[in-house]
């Protein structure tokens, strides 16, 4: 997997989306601490054990480096920054029943925008699976050289 960039000035605007979105429940906020096992203990069940690990991360910081897209109580999707490495962002999912409804894309929006806030002008997406959604939703790059990336040692468990 490699890694992509993005630039992070003129982000693509998804009020509409979030506002279509919101019309219907959905809520895209920064979890805060009481919060942590409920959101930590859902990506462990959609996403698995390392991206439980990234998000547990996300809450070591105020505000939380991460975003989730809720509907009454039910966690949709998640998206973190700054979790593996300065200036990456990811992981994020979608609860698989809920994907091509845009919450993805809020998500990936709402984390770059306060990536920009923090005083970067473009970011690194890392180990990108789906790289034509991000080619599509904020014109990300894949980054030459970038298949030997951060994540190329991980520690697995033996089968």
């Amino acid at each position: 997997m490699k890694d992509m960039l993005v630039r992070l000035l003129g982000l693509p605007d998804v009020q509409d989306t979030e506002n279509s979105l919101g019309k219907k429940g959905v809520v895209f906020r920064r979890p805060i601490p009481p919060e942590k096992s409920f959101v930590v203990d859902w990506v462990f069940e959609h996403f698995g054990e390392y991206w439980k690990n990234e998000v547990e991360t996300a809450f070591s910081s105020l505000p939380v480096r991460c975003f989730i897209a809720q509907q009454g109580h039910e966690i949709l999707g998640f998206a973190c920054f700054e979790t593996s490495a300065k200036n990456f962002f990811g992981p994020t999912g979608t609860k698989e029943s809920e994907r091509g409804k845009g919450i993805g894309k809020v998500l990936l929006i709402k984390s770059l925008e306060a990536m920009k806030d923090m005083g970067y002008t473009y970011a690194i997406i890392g180990g990108v699976g789906p790289a034509s959604f991000y080619e599509a939703a904020v014109g990300a790059q894949l980054i030459p050289g970038s298949e030997v990336s951060i994540y190329q040692h991980l520690i697995r468990k033996k089968p």
